[in-house]
């Protein structure tokens, strides 16, 4: 993956924390309920684990796009917004695919965040289905 020229892969410390927690409760979750179910599910349980641990998360967040200087509402949706700076992307499909990762690629752009975790519930080991990216 090429980073943006103005953009640093390194993240603060508070994102680091972060991160670590969304993996730690991801963990938990997934050995709850396991594979099969929809993203739906596993992102309301995420999001209640993650609330629990004094996280500030925003389920379904408006993503609207800004057009030379006018911000267009089309209808994009962040998975996760947690603290405001980490953003979750679920998947619950048989296979992660490049779009997935553009898409959440995009949604650090379009949000100015550095940092984001792409997580497929689908998988046997939650540990496969982990993906942080950067920007």
């Amino acid at each position: 993956m090429e980073l943006p020229k103005n953009r640093s892969i390194l993240s603060t410390n508070a994102e680091d924390k972060i991160g670590a927690q969304i993996v730690d409760a991801a963990l938990k979750v997934h050995r709850q309920l396991g594979p099969g179910l929809l993203e739906s599910a596993y992102q309301a349980c995420l999001a209640f684990e993650l609330r629990k641990r004094g996280l500030r998360v925003e389920v379904e967040a408006d993503q609207p796009v800004f057009y030379e200087g006018i911000k267009v509402e089309v209808g994009y949706r962040i998975d996760m917004l947690v603290d405001g700076c980490v953003i979750i992307e679920n998947k619950a499909v048989e296979k992660v695919l490049p779009i997935h990762e553009a898409q959440l690629l995009t949604y650090l752009k379009l949000r100015n965040c550095h940092i984001g975790f792409l997580i497929n519930w689908n998988v046997q080991l939650i540990k496969d289905g982990i993906k942080r990216m950067a920007l």
